[in-house]
């Protein structure tokens, strides 16, 4: 069984970095799976400093990742990144299950 989530140095750098600047260290990143978006689902990342009892915690790199327990089937073995460039900055999810997605990264479908 392949990790619940990977992630990048990019991306554990930000989290680290956007942690520092709000002053708690209790914060993690969940990455979580909704449905909508043009191909059916959406990813969405938002901070939380609890875990449920039914998150999966990903410590990577000196920072804390979450999912929870129906997000994590879709994101088994998936990668999140973090970039910078003329479009913006983001964190991304680059996902093995996934069949389709559509142009703008953010949705999938499996």
């Amino acid at each position: 069984m392949s990790e619940a989530l990977i992630v990048s140095t990019a991306a554990a750098e930000k989290v680290r970095q956007l942690i520092e600047e709000e002053g708690n260290e209790r914060l993690m990143l969940r990455v979580f799976v909704t449905g909508g978006g043009c191909a059916g689902f959406q990813y969405g990342f938002t901070f939380d400093d609890e875990v449920a009892d039914d998150d999966t915690l990903v410590e990577q790199r000196g920072a804390r990742f979450l999912v929870d327990s129906l997000s994590v089937q879709y994101l088994q073995g998936s990668t999140v990144s973090y970039s910078e460039g003329l479009d913006g900055s983001r964190f991304t999810i680059e996902n093995p299950a996934a069949e389709t997605t559509c142009g703008c990264g953010s949705s999938f479908s499996v």
